[in-house]
């Protein structure tokens, strides 16, 4: 496979056309290559990968091991920066930002999602959410505490805003975390495997609130091993040996709220 092959349909470039004329481009990467120095080895994480991603899709990005994903993910997180080639988000160029310049920007830009959840032990609901605003010069205490609030009320957590981590369910704490993400208005959400530490029902739960943000227009990249998850997904994108080796659009999307009602019932119900 060459280093430009990308495995899609005539058909399915002309549905990715349609769908994203006069849409706002939020993420373009330009033949980004990321190179890493071990010992006498050089070893080449991503080979030229480029791809847009627009205003208020859902995409799900997968790989193997060894596939470039988290690597991926760091440049699109703003944790890292390209070897060579261009990582543009919301229109601003990346890779020759200074590291503080990066973190403003993703504090302002990206709204981010983890597998455990990266909250603050000992604190409240409210207090985990509003941290992202701490940085933000815009927001005093009483703005930060009712953008807080909104966010968790949002999520279906506006009588849990007082409750610690450890009064919490995994999927309330992957609320919070969501809640976390969309308090500053994010250019796009990217979400780290952010169902997999939780059972079949809650990881359902979950993917019904991120099927909700997305009908409300949030730009939302999740980054999984799973390929369930890409059932419900607008789009997907594959990446192979740190390559771009499929870019679909999903044209028949699986209603996560539908999957949810046909699981057994828990016992205790």
């Amino acid at each position: 496979m060459s280093e430009n092959t990308i495995n899609h349909s005539v058909t399915e470039q002309e549905a990715i056309d349609r769908e994203k004329k006069g849409k706002k481009v939020v993420i373009e990467l330009q033949d980004v290559r990321r190179e890493f120095h071990v010992g006498s080895e050089v070893v080449k994480a991503l080979r030229g990968v480029s791809f847009k991603i627009y205003e208020g899709e859902f995409v799900t990005i997968m790989g193997t091991s060894g596939s470039g994903k988290s690597t991926l993910l760091n440049q699109l997180g703003c944790l890292d920066t390209p070897t060579s080639g261009e990582y543009i988000l919301d229109g601003t160029p990346v890779r020759k930002m200074k590291r503080s310049e990066r973190a403003i920007l993703r504090n302002r830009k990206i709204g981010f999602i983890f597998q455990n959840y990266n909250l603050l032990a000992k604190t409240t609901a409210v207090e985990n959410v509003e941290l992202p605003l701490m940085y933000n010069k815009k927001y005093n205490a009483k703005q930060r505490r009712e953008a807080a609030v909104k966010a968790l009320q949002a999520v279906g957590l506006g009588d849990r805003l007082e409750h610690k981590s450890n009064q919490m369910s995994g999927g309330q704490m992957q609320r919070v975390a969501i809640a976390r993400a969309l308090v500053n208005d994010p250019a796009v959400i990217l979400a780290d495997e952010a169902t997999g530490n939780l059972d079949s029902r809650t990881s359902f739960e979950i993917l019904v609130l991120f099927q909700q943000l997305h009908r409300q227009g949030r730009t939302i990249i999740f980054v999984t091993h799973n390929p369930e998850i890409a059932q419900y997904s607008s789009r997907n994108i594959t990446l192979r040996d740190g390559m771009l080796c499929e870019d679909k659009v999903n044209t028949c999307i699986l209603d996560a709220a539908e999957a949810l009602a046909a699981l057994p019932k828990p016992d205790d119900e």
